[in-house]
């Protein structure tokens, strides 16, 4: 039995209520909607985490992802600059927002979210419609955070085929692209937060965050669906590009 969300805040860190659902619901298979389809919608009907969110006003169930991580590894902190990638609908936004305290007063932090998709507005991060893989991306991003990253997150996964080998490229491919930029905005001592998929990081990436970071762990969140096979990779304390 897959574990269900705790309810309420734990000493005041989660933003979220969790709580479970009782009851199963069903979805018949409308005329032109796809068998696939009709199984996801029934999913998310009865999936607590997206019950909890909505409850809590969260853009996404994806905010309990980096809840657990956060609760695990220790990573947001006051007053960091913090770039995410590929932020829309903004659920990891709005928790990062809570935890590292912008809206707080005198606070120092700075959450720039960055998307090639639309974002709404969201009090305490500033929203950039913007590639990170634009050659001139990691310098507009210094200069809207007034200095290097102390923090490169990124829940971003590209649209699967079902195809594994080719999933399997694509995804390795965006998780480097992000390695990448990382490198190139973080100050020394920083971390870099992205998803995987199952199967971790590839041995020669994997060697080279290790050359970058003194600390490197892959994590799956209680949160993570348990048929998915996503994963995250959690990078921190970066020596600074000399390391690299």
């Amino acid at each position: 039995m897959s574990k269900k969300p705790s309810t309420g805040r734990k000493s005041g860190k989660k933003i979220s209520g969790r709580g479970g659902r009782d009851l199963t619901v069903r979805v018949k298979t409308a005329k032109g909607r796809k068998n696939s389809s009709t199984l996801w919608l029934q999913r998310q009907l009865n999936d607590p985490y997206v019950a909890a969110a909505q409850r809590a006003g969260l853009r996404s169930r994806a905010a309990f992802k980096l809840e657990d991580l956060d609760d695990k590894f220790k990573f947001l902190k006051p007053h960091m600059r913090i770039v995410e990638l590929g932020a829309a609908p903004g659920g990891w936004t709005q928790v990062m927002v809570q935890r590292v305290g912008t809206e707080k007063s005198g606070s120092k932090a700075k959450i720039i979210a960055i998307d090639l998709d639309e974002m709404d507005p969201l009090p305490g991060a500033e929203v950039l419609l913007l590639d990170f893989m634009d050659d001139d991306a990691p310098e507009i991003l210094k200069s809207a955070l007034g200095g290097p990253a102390d923090a490169v997150v990124s829940d971003m996964a590209p649209k699967i085929t079902g195809h594994p080998s080719t999933d399997h490229i694509r995804i390795m491919g965006l998780v480097e692209a992000a390695y990448e930029f990382a490198t190139e905005v973080l100050a020394p001592g920083g971390c870099f937060i992205s998803k995987v998929f199952q199967g971790g990081t590839e041995q020669t990436l994997l060697s080279e965050m290790k050359r970058s970071f003194s600390n490197v762990r892959h994590a799956k969140p209680p949160s993570s669906r348990a048929e998915s096979a996503e994963m995250f990779v959690v990078a921190q304390n970066f020596r600074g590009n000399d390391a690299k």
